[in-house]
């Protein structure tokens, strides 16, 4: 954001749409000032921040570029710009390094249990979310009853209440674990768009309210809930996803 927001707005405004391409973080890295890029010829900017031969659609794409920088609206760019731009580029470089090494030692300790092939098998759980499960959950057979396992994750009922009011309507207590929730509500958005069986479900569901305000979202944190159950039964039971615990 930083670079996009701060750098990019700035001084090269015309880079933003290009940003996102294989090259966009080598032309930030390497020739980012606008000024010094429409000063280079086009084999120099193409050599310096194309690493592989991607097609007569990268080149075309660095033209584009290319052209763009020499007509740039952008702010006139002061010498630690480029130094600064780079600085930046190498530090979220870092960053996702250090994701894609911590990522990989999570799967490499989770691989050691084997609950953890167990939630791999529900649709919509990936290494992310099942690696927060396994770790939340722990040993399944300290939970009595999926109601305890729901009061863990902050997915069990309260009351929202109102002053002005008598009446007092359910909502998720959200005193567990937020990072928990979060991933369970973006395993049931992808289970509800993706998997027949939790499609067909979550369709049934939503049979004659889909016109009620908050009603997808409400249903997908009820879909979430019911997920964690399977999750925590599953890996009390040590079993593979069926599609018979929908049910």
């Amino acid at each position: 954001m930083r670079i996009r927001n701060h750098l990019i707005a700035q001084y090269f405004p015309e880079m933003d749409n290009y940003f996102g391409y294989g090259e966009g973080p080598a032309i930030i890295k390497w020739c980012f000032d606008p000024a010094e890029l429409a000063n280079l010829s086009f084999e120099e900017f193409v050599r310096m921040v194309s690493s592989r031969n991607g097609g007569e659609k990268q080149r075309r794409r660095l033209f584009e570029i290319y052209n763009k920088a020499a007509s740039s609206i952008g702010c006139k760019a002061t010498p630690g710009v480029s130094f600064e731009a780079k600085t930046l580029l190498e530090e979220l470089q870092q960053l996702h390094t250090m994701i894609l090494e911590t990522d990989k030692k999570i799967n490499d300790i989770c691989k050691r249990f084997p609950e953890y092939a167990c939630l791999l098998s529900i649709p919509g759980f990936g290494p992310d979310i099942s690696s927060k499960v396994l770790g939340a959950v722990g040993d399944p057979r300290r939970f009595d009853n999926g109601r305890q396992v729901l009061k863990m994750a902050g997915l069990d009922l309260g009351a929202d209440t109102s002053g002005k009011r008598s009446d007092a309507n359910p909502v998720i207590s959200k005193k567990g674990k937020a990072d928990l929730r979060y991933g369970l509500y973006q395993a049931a958005l992808i289970a509800s768009t993706r998997n027949h069986n939790f499609m067909t479900y979550f369709t049934n569901k939503l049979k004659d309210r889909e016109r009620e305000k908050g009603i997808l979202t409400n249903r997908r944190v009820e879909l979430a809930a019911k997920m964690l159950v399977i999750a925590w039964t599953l890996m009390k039971k040590k079993e593979m996803f069926d599609p018979g615990y929908i049910k």
